[in-house]
């Protein structure tokens, strides 16, 4: 009984997918070669990075320690093209108001301000007219429905 026990645990332990480095798990069909990398870094905090793949993938930023509590305020753009073949081009600030991008990909929200629904402002009246007509002491007495 204990050999079926052992030969059960061998196999399966056999069996089982192996997760180490195989090639086949991480591979790229293609290699891409780095075309630029330069990268800056002043002895104030000042910083300047610059990258160009094969690929066409861009990375230009640069950055100082001006923000608030010597924060790093951060500007650049990066550049791809998408699995569809549209040209992505996003650029950007990353300072006290946050990381801020820009692209004609990106979705944006409506102006403001918008047009309001009639039925909303009708409901913002009745809203208004219920809280003036309100008693300013709590009833204590309910009526039926």
């Amino acid at each position: 009984m204990n050999f079926v026990v052992v030969a059960l645990l061998a196999a399966v332990a056999t069996a089982a997918p192996q997760y180490g480095d195989s090639p086949e798990r991480y591979s790229y069909s293609d290699e891409v070669p780095i075309l630029r990398d330069e990268r800056v870094q002043e002895p104030d905090g000042r910083f300047t990075v610059d990258v160009e793949t094969g690929n066409d993938i861009t990375l230009s930023q640069s950055g100082s320690p001006a923000g608030p509590d010597g924060s790093v305020v951060k500007s650049g753009q990066y550049s791809y093209t998408a699995p569809d073949g549209t040209p992505v081009v996003v650029k950007y600030v990353a300072d006290a108001n946050g990381y801020q991008p820009e692209s004609d990909l990106l979705p944006v929200a409506p102006e403001f301000p918008h047009p309001i629904p009639q039925f909303v402002l009708d409901q913002i009246a009745f809203a208004e007219e219920e809280r003036r007509n309100q008693r300013s002491e709590p009833s204590t007495r309910y009526s039926s429905p």
